[in-house]
């Protein structure tokens, strides 16, 4: 069970005489007056158990503590009210966020989650986050870790389970803690160094100095050091203690993951108040989607090869349903965030991959609008030098892509009876997105006819 209790303060207005009353004082006593009657409120989110995580089956939430008890809360009033006493409110905003946890650095922080789904380019697009230069902490596929385990696991977990799982662990990255995420790590970090880090490589930050320590021999190696070939660099296992100093260094951070299926899972996370959360959804189409992973994950789509050969998709396979459904939870993530609740007003931004293919450095500028942060230089020159790349040096799992070409090309990898098919489940999430219907093979192969609607998402 979970127990909210809040505290709401309501301070009656006073009554002054002007005649006596210095005039700056009563415009003070006002404002302060003000913000109160607003209410100063904190949710404190309880749980009655908090249970150890000693197997994948186990694992309990971290607990979204804010900080904002009912001790900080009174501590909070008595601050104002003595601050109005002795007429000093010089180092108010200070006190303020000494109390909440928040330092001069944090305070301007932005937090950047790029949610997609395998094969829509988004380890392209987190490059433009990645090589934004020094004041940008980015993370890559974090959460491959947690699946990964929890699908190994022997009872089975439920969506909402591993939802909440996800973002507990993005909570704890996003401040810096890195204690969550090191628990689905494997084999367990050592005095919280790991050589097992997913696709270290892909972060700058994990392969620049002070985090990226020499290579030596250590209690990883038997018959030789573990090296990490960085782009510039080699490195020696992961020091997690050190990753968390970088990541309390730099002014930003971002991270990008695949794997969170349901937006409205994320709403505790953006509305914690230590964070300035701004999720990016990247989508694409989704008969794109399908010819892409038949190149990268081959034999995983077998069955879709066959069914190419032979003209005919059945759709009562297990393989289709679960394509519809990876499609019906991009859409109503989508719905989610375009309907703007409350809780996502602001801060959040749907983004179609084709579009940044034709565009990237305006859409690589709409996304630093955005997010808050001004669009760096580095992130410039990277994107001019990755987006006009030859043929052969873009592979399966390249960031430098030719993208005008890039955006076109899975026409003409995908047979049209697979096209067809992917209309027929995905039919409601292309309309959404504004990706256009095929109905003969002519016209899926015909690049002077786009598929896409020009489309502005709010």
């Amino acid at each position: 069970m979970v127990r909210q209790t809040y505290l709401c303060i309501t301070i009656q207005e006073p009554r002054y005489d002007t005649r006596i009353v210095n005039i700056q004082y009563v415009l003070v006593v006002h404002i302060v007056h003000t913000v109160l009657t607003l209410c100063i409120l904190f949710v404190i989110r309880v749980s009655d158990k908090l249970i150890q995580r000693q197997n994948p089956q186990q694992t309990p939430q971290t607990p979204l503590d804010y900080r904002n008890n009912t001790s900080a809360a009174m501590n909070m009033f008595k601050l104002l009210l003595s601050k109005l006493t002795n007429g000093n409110f010089s180092d108010l905003s200070k006190e303020q966020d000494n109390l909440l946890g928040l330092s001069s650095l944090s305070r301007g922080r932005k937090h950047i989650l790029l949610l997609a789904t395998t094969r829509t380019g988004s380890s392209f697009v987190g490059e433009f986050f990645n090589q934004h230069g020094e004041s940008m902490f980015y993370l890559f596929e974090p959460l491959w870790h947690v699946e990964r385990m929890l699908a190994s696991s022997e009872e089975g977990n439920t969506g909402t389970m591993v939802g909440d799982v996800y973002r507990d662990v993005l909570q704890g990255l996003f401040l810096c803690d890195f204690s969550p995420l090191e628990r689905f790590i494997s084999p367990s970090p050592q005095e919280h160094v790991t050589a097992a880090l997913f696709r270290r490589e892909s972060s700058v930050s994990l392969c620049e100095e002070p985090v990226c320590k020499p290579v030596i021999k250590d209690v990883f190696e038997r018959e030789g050091p573990i090296v990490y070939h960085c782009k510039t660099r080699r490195c020696g296992p992961l020091n997690l203690t050190l990753a968390a100093e970088s990541c309390k260094s730099k002014q930003h951070h971002a991270i990008k993951t695949v794997r969170v299926r349901q937006l409205d899972s994320l709403q505790p996370l953006v509305e914690d108040p230590r964070l300035d959360i701004r999720i990016i959804q990247l989508v694409r189409d989704p008969r794109a989607i399908l010819a892409s992973r038949m190149v990268a994950f081959s034999s995983k789509y077998r069955t879709w090869k066959t069914w190419a050969l032979d003209g005919q998709v059945p759709e009562d396979d297990e393989e289709v349903k679960r394509l519809k459904g990876n499609c019906d939870h991009i859409r109503m993530s989508a719905e989610v965030g375009l309907s703007q609740p409350r809780w996502l007003r602001g801060r959040y931004m749907l983004v179609r991959y084709e579009d940044i293919a034709r565009y990237p450095m305006e859409k690589a500028q709409e996304m630093y609008r955005f997010t808050g942060i001004p669009f760096s230089d580095k992130a410039r020159d990277w994107i001019v030098r990755n987006t006009q790349t030859t043929q052969g040096a873009s592979g399966i799992y390249s960031t430098q892509k030719n993208s005008s070409e890039q955006a076109e090309k899975w026409r003409f990898n995908i047979p049209f009876t697979l096209a067809q098919a992917v209309q027929r489940v995905c039919g409601p999430t292309m309309e959404l997105f504004g990706y256009k219907f095929v109905h003969d093979k002519n016209t899926l192969v015909n690049k002077s006819i786009s598929l896409l609607e020009e489309k502005v998402f709010y």
